[in-house]
């Protein structure tokens, strides 16, 4: 990878900025989720929701096609600066990120939850908490960036940034295991329990995914 590095050094064409590129409407659907999620628990599914669904499956949409204009225009496996399946893997753990946010509002708009005020709000924190993990995603991004361009030498950093992406991560997966307990303890129809059981699932999937990527990104720096 040596070649291609140096390549990238002397023109200026850094492949690995698509990622990046990627990234910003994948972190503007995480912030719409949060606003969505807030806004039905406040409001409902009415018209202020139903927007912001449409907003996010812009952004999803916004997302495929830079995912396929990187695609499209990697250059010869000679040329890229990282492994091309890890590079193809990352957009794709990425891209799932979205789809999964897409998931989640799906399952939460089909009509108004009937569930106790306490089990609402702690799916806002939950919403909350996933976001965070897509959030600090940017910084293990570029950190890896800059390690693969010599940009900075400190691998630890960079290390540490793809940790708070797992630390963060279990602290959803621990948020939505205490939440599918209290729901299975609820005293409602099972039919809204289900409904519940799958947003908080595709929450966690957003979390996941972001941790995926971050792994990813943890292989393209490993000597």
């Amino acid at each position: 990878m040596l070649l291609p590095r140096l390549i990238a050094r002397l023109t200026g064409n850094k492949c690995l900025k698509g990622m990046l590129d990627h990234y910003e409407p994948v972190a503007k659907g995480a912030v719409v989720l949060e606003a969505a999620v807030k806004e039905y628990l406040y409001n409902g599914p009415g018209a202020g929701f139903q927007a912001l669904c449409v907003e996010i499956d812009n952004l999803e949409g916004q997302a495929d096609k830079i995912k396929r204009r990187i695609r499209n225009h990697l250059p010869r496996d000679l040329f890229l600066e990282v492994d091309k399946t890890l590079f193809l893997n990352f957009t794709r753990s990425q891209d799932n990120i979205l789809d999964s946010a897409q998931e989640a509002l799906n399952w939460l708009g089909i009509r108004r939850l009937d569930l106790a005020g306490d089990l609402t709000s702690a799916a806002h924190l939950l919403a909350r908490e996933a976001c965070r993990t897509v959030e600090i995603l940017k910084p293990a991004i570029t950190g890896t960036m800059e390690l693969v361009y010599g940009e900075n030498r400190d691998r630890g950093q960079a290390k540490n940034n793809y940790r708070e992406v797992r630390l963060q991560h279990h602290r959803v997966t621990r948020l939505s295991r205490k939440l599918k307990r209290e729901a299975f303890s609820a005293d409602s129809d099972f039919r809204e329990i289900y409904r519940f059981l799958k947003f908080i699932e595709y929450l966690h999937d957003m979390s996941h995914n972001a941790e995926g990527a971050a792994d990813v990104l943890r292989a393209m720096i490993a000597r």
